[in-house]
């Protein structure tokens, strides 16, 4: 199989080339900023997987919000124009996504066919998956795949973590009751090579078992055999993130719910394994 990536180079990215290519599959890259080159590109492939996007983690200043809605909607929407002008026979469509597709909430659990949130994030999530499904018209089957946070070593939020948490600096965010919906890095890349394969619409990425912040704190520092015992200041984190804090604080509680009634099952459905695997 030839699968174009595009984020080939981003966390997630390096990561799932390598996965493809150690399965013998053939991996092109092109980048979305060129929708006529990269659809020259995607003619030739037997499936596309967009991982191409602004940062969410940073603060969310108005430029920021303008460049991620650039990104993950009007550079597909582009690319799947010039797409349509070329003649391909590419089957499948697999696009990035996010569970803040489904706003916040302490108390609520989400699952795929649960509705969107009415928050930024939330409806940059709507846009870009609508984007995504407009791939069936040229038809090829669509996946989304609705990621919670990756964790891996060299890169993402893990790495971004365990600095202050090696020198005992580590602590609950907020109130510590938000939901935290993770998945290992191993279980992110099989639902993606299931989604090129097989899968057709949303896919959770996300471990069957949230935790909240204040059980993924003691974890961790379990962990690293360190203490855990200064929490994150609210203010400190709205000053570095501005509205994007509240994706911090706030949290949604996610179950892969149709990722394992597709027949997908979690090679670290539990936190504690999954840390002990990459610590």
């Amino acid at each position: 199989m030839k699968v174009l990536l595009f984020g080939a180079s981003g966390f997630v990215g390096t990561r799932l080339k390598a996965a493809l290519q150690a399965r013998g599959d053939e991996v092109a890259g092109a980048s979305l900023r060129d929708p006529a080159a990269a659809a020259a590109n995607a003619a030739e492939c037997d499936a596309i997987v967009n991982l191409a996007g602004e940062p969410i983690a940073q603060r969310w200043s108005d430029a920021a919000k303008r460049r991620m809605e650039q990104s993950r909607i009007e550079a597909p929407r582009r690319f799947l124009d010039a797409l349509a002008t070329t003649r391909h026979g590419t089957a499948a469509y697999v696009s990035a996504s996010a569970v803040g597709y489904y706003g916040t909430s302490e108390t609520e659990t989400f699952v795929e066919a649960s509705a969107p949130g009415n928050d930024f994030l939330a409806q940059l999530c709507v846009a870009w998956e609508r984007e995504a499904n407009r791939a069936a018209d040229l038809g090829m089957r669509v996946a989304i795949v609705r990621t919670g946070i990756a964790l891996a070593t060299g890169g993402g939020a893990l790495a971004k973590m365990l600095p202050p948490f090696r020198l005992g600096l580590g602590g609950i965010v907020g109130s510590g009751r938000q939901w935290l919906s993770w998945v290992h890095m191993d279980d992110l890349l099989a639902i993606y090579l299931k989604a090129i394969d097989e899968a057709q619409g949303p896919l959770n990425a996300c471990a069957p078992n949230p935790v909240t912040n204040a059980t993924f704190t003691a974890e961790l520092g379990h962990a690293l055999h360190r203490p855990v015992l200064l929490p994150t200041p609210t203010f400190a984190l709205r000053a570095m993130l501005g509205d994007g804090a509240d994706v911090l604080l706030l949290g949604q509680r996610v179950l892969p719910q149709r990722t394992q009634e597709l027949g997908y099952r979690f090679a670290f459905p539990e936190l504690t394994g999954a840390l002990a695997n990459l610590l």
